[in-house]
């Protein structure tokens, strides 16, 4: 019985000295010469002059979980197309029910702008904002009646000192 798990623990036991013998291999043989050069990244061969200016834009990562929900659809649709006649209507209503979530999940990326490329569109809010508009114009002050306040002394009923 154990012997039929004996060439899977000889590749483990392979696998497991020929990183240790490369590890040493390596620290043992390799020319020792650091300099700032070899300690810069190295990114296609160019050498990078400063620092990033911003970090990674949000659809760079709404991409990413595109790719993401597309490449857990295929994993699971793949066995359902192989076995669907054998699941019958449970198996319908079950891979319904995924692709009415994976089809969620995309809408909610193009929803949030994932597949926008370009310059950032701001609304144009030039015209929505007034110079009449000031604080005491736009906040509505709670009355005295509204509140229930009547007997209070110092406040003018919305909690804020007179």
């Amino acid at each position: 019985m154990l012997g039929q798990y004996l060439p899977v623990v000889l590749l483990l036991f392979l696998t497991v000295l020929f990183a240790a013998v490369s590890s040493v291999a390596s620290r043992l043989l390799a020319p020792r010469s650091p300099n700032d050069r070899k300690a810069a990244p190295y990114e296609c061969g160019i050498i990078p002059g400063r620092e990033t200016p911003e970090r990674f834009p949000v659809r760079f990562y709404l991409v990413a979980m595109i790719f993401i929900v597309f490449d857990i659809e295929i994993i699971f649709f793949y066995p359902w197309a192989i076995a669907h006649r054998g699941l019958g209507m449970y198996g319908l209503v079950a891979v319904l029910l995924f692709s009415a979530a994976v089809f969620e999940s995309f809408v909610y990326l193009i929803g949030n702008g994932a597949l926008e490329w370009g310059p950032v569109k701001r609304p144009d809010l030039s015209g929505a904002v007034s110079s009449s508009r000031t604080t005491s114009s736009t906040v509505r002050r709670i009355g005295v009646r509204e509140v229930g306040l009547e007997g209070r002394s110092g406040t003018d009923g919305g909690g804020v000192t007179a």
